[in-house]
């Protein structure tokens, strides 16, 4: 698998249904890539720290710039800044991405989801 359509990106809520996802990935020796329905909007997730792996420098950078490619920036937010350029933070075992609604956070992981699951 190396992509992820929007409508099968799972989605969490609260602590339980999280270590469902996580463990059923650690069964199956896959990425976590999930959406978690947060106070204020949705985040992105992803791990690899079950699999001992982590995507290289290029490939957090391609990420990054990829995320970036889809938002757009509010008046008064740095684009060079990681934090606003990315919404969140994206490093080579671990991320959590923001959105507004839980169908931008569905197309965002979707979206990166190749860059997630290539093995």
């Amino acid at each position: 698998m190396n992509h992820l359509a929007p409508s099968n990106v799972p989605l969490y809520d609260d602590g339980d249904e999280q270590r469902t996802i996580w463990n059923r990935c650690r069964e199956r020796g896959q990425p976590v890539l999930a959406v978690r329905d947060a106070e204020r909007g949705y985040i992105v997730r992803y791990d690899l720290q079950h699999l001992q792996r982590r995507l290289d420098a290029a490939t957090v950078q391609s990420l990054r710039d990829r995320v970036r490619s889809q938002r757009s920036y509010p008046t008064g937010t740095d684009p060079i800044s990681e934090s606003e350029g990315v919404g969140g933070e994206a490093g080579p075992v671990s991320g959590e991405l923001h959105a507004r609604t839980e169908r931008a956070a569905r197309d965002l992981a979707s979206h990166i989801s190749g860059f997630i699951l290539d093995q």
